[in-house]
């Protein structure tokens, strides 16, 4: 297993249980405690987790857009609702989007008037939201269960036959240098397809995601129409991006 791929099996496998041995690492993928150690140190450096006596442990609990097994995720509420108002403005009847899986395009799609239109989205729980809105179509792609999100190679091939008119999509960070960032190629690979047969293309991110980088870029900062974030952004952060050329959008 090449490095980059044992960096994406701990984050997953933290991403479940939260906190991991070396001893637990090194058994399930198959290594010296030696070289799990140097992944965890790596993983640290990135910000991506934190280091304790024998193992490591997730460092934010909320990362991914990947939500928990049993409930979604209600951290940052005030600025998601913030966020899904605006996004609503883009939206118009008899629209096709598509919504990323994640816990601010949920919010969405919790806000979304029972009207006509078409949504793409591979989120169980963003699924669940919208079946008892009947005017809305729901287009749900194939492939297997990741937490709360269908995955693998049936999702991209579907996604990327489809002409979708505007995308909502979510990320672990947003960051000038690297673009929109994931974990996970698996993920990473849906996005991309979804970017791809989009005509336009909406980044939904929390204020504190910028500046935060995960293991794989799957989009440059360029290929979003905007980016819609909270109002709790720093001016100076937002004046950064602008004057890179990215639209941001916080009220």
């Amino acid at each position: 297993m090449n490095p980059l791929r044992r960096y994406e099996t701990i984050m997953e496998i933290l991403l479940a249980q939260k906190e991991v041995t070396v001893n637990e690492l090194s058994e399930r993928l198959d290594v010296t405690g030696k070289t799990i150690r140097e992944d965890l140190a790596k993983l640290e450096e990135k910000g991506l987790l934190v280091r304790i006596h024998g193992g490591a442990m997730l460092a934010q609990s909320d990362q991914l857009g990947i939500l928990s097994a049993k409930e979604p995720i209600v951290k940052h509420a005030d600025q998601k609702s913030e966020i899904a108002t605006i996004a609503l403005r883009y939206i118009q009847p008899r629209d096709i989007i598509a919504l990323d899986g994640g816990s601010t395009t949920l919010e969405i799609a919790r806000r979304l008037d029972n009207q006509p239109l078409t949504v793409v989205t591979n989120d169980l729980y963003i699924i669940s939201e919208l079946l008892h809105k009947e005017e809305i179509r729901l287009v749900v792609p194939g492939g297997y269960r990741t937490r709360n999100m269908l995955a693998g190679p049936e999702a991209v091939a579907y996604v990327s036959s489809l002409n979708i008119q505007k995308s909502f999509i979510s990320a672990t960070g947003v960051h000038l240098q690297h673009g929109f960032t994931i974990y996970t190629s698996d993920h990473a690979d849906y996005k991309r397809a979804l970017i791809a047969s989009s005509a336009a293309v909406y980044g939904v991110a929390d204020h504190y995601k910028f500046g935060q980088c995960a293991l794989r870029t799957f989009a440059s900062l360029s290929e979003v129409a905007m980016i819609i974030t909270d109002s709790n952004l720093p001016a100076e952060t937002a004046k950064q991006y602008r004057d890179a050329g990215i639209q941001i959008v916080t009220h």
